[in-house]
């Protein structure tokens, strides 16, 4: 089963722009980041890594 954790911070640097949200999801061992406009992130084994990978998405650097 899959956990989802919301980033705050993430939707608040979208907060203009409805189309993205993003989240964690842990698969197994691995966590990715994921946003709602289809966005996927590297399978990552430090969520904190994932959580990073999201903030960057989130302010357009990557």
């Amino acid at each position: 089963m899959a956990h989802y954790e919301g980033l705050a911070p993430t939707l608040e640097a979208r907060r203009d722009d409805p189309a993205h949200g993003a989240t964690t999801v842990e698969q197994g061992r691995f966590c990715l980041a994921r946003c709602t406009c289809g966005w996927r992130g590297p399978a990552r084994r430090a969520r904190s890594l994932a959580r990073t990978d999201a903030e960057k998405h989130a302010h357009g650097t990557l």
